[in-house]
C-alpha cells in the first residue's frame, strides 16, 4: 500500500510531445499531478481528461504540473488526446503493468469492444490521481478498482488552494500499531 508522505515508486515513460517524463527528475515548482487512466476504449477518461486539461493551466499557475498516463500505445495515445482536444495536457503513454502496480493501480482484463466500440487491450490498469510533491513523496492519493465517480479536478484545486495557504500537511501517514479489535 502507498502511503502519504512517503517516496512515490519510480516513474518513466515516453510523452507525445514532451520527451520522457521522469518523475525522479521532473522539476515542478510545487508537485505534480499524475492521472493514470484506462486508454482510448474508456468514454469516462475522455470525459474527465477533458477537464484535466481545461484545468491544468490552473494547475500550472500554482506551480503544479500535470501529466495524464496510460498502457496504450503512443498511437492510442494520440488519439486519445486528439479525440479531447488536449492543448495543456502532456499525455505519457507505454506504462508498463508491473510499475502500474507498483502504484496501487488495478489491473484488468480485456471484455472486448466498449460501449464506444473500442477494443480493450487485453490487461490495463483502472484509474488512479495522485498528487506528488517535489521531494518525490505522495501529497495525496486516490485510487480506483472502476472507471466510475472520480476525483473533482476543480475540488482538487480548490484543495491545493487550501494546502498552500494553510501549509497543510499530507494525511494518511499513520503506519504504527492500530491495537487490538
Amino acid at each position: 500500500m502507498l502511503i502519504p508522505r512517503q517516496t512515490a515508486p519510480a516513474l518513466t515513460v515516453p510523452t507525445l510531445d514532451h520527451g520522457p517524463f521522469n518523475l525522479a527528475t521532473a522539476t515542478p515548482q510545487r508537485g505534480t499531478v499524475i492521472c493514470f487512466y484506462r486508454g482510448l476504449h474508456c468514454p469516462i477518461c475522455a470525459t474527465y481528461l477533458t477537464e484535466l486539461d481545461k484545468q491544468t493551466p490552473a494547475f500550472t499557475e500554482r506551480g503544479i504540473e500535470t501529466i495524464a498516463i496510460s498502457a496504450d500505445g503512443a498511437d492510442r495515445a494520440r488519439a486519445m488526446a486528439d479525440k479531447i482536444g488536449a492543448t495543456a495536457l502532456r499525455f505519457g503513454h507505454d506504462l508498463p503493468l508491473p510499475v502500474a502496480r507498483d502504484w496501487g493501480l488495478y489491473i484488468s482484463t480485456s471484455r472486448g469492444k466498449t460501449s464506444i466500440g473500442i477494443e480493450e487491450p487485453a490487461l490495463f490498469s483502472e484509474p488512479g490521481l495522485f498528487i506528488v510533491n517535489t521531494d518525490q513523496s505522495i501529497y495525496y492519493l486516490s485510487v480506483q478498482s472502476m472507471p466510475f465517480v472520480r476525483p473533482s479536478f476543480r475540488e482538487l484545486l480548490g484543495a491545493v488552494d487550501f494546502a498552500i495557504e494553510k501549509n497543510y500537511p499530507a494525511r494518511g501517514e499513520y503506519t504504527g500499531s492500530l491495537g487490538t479489535a
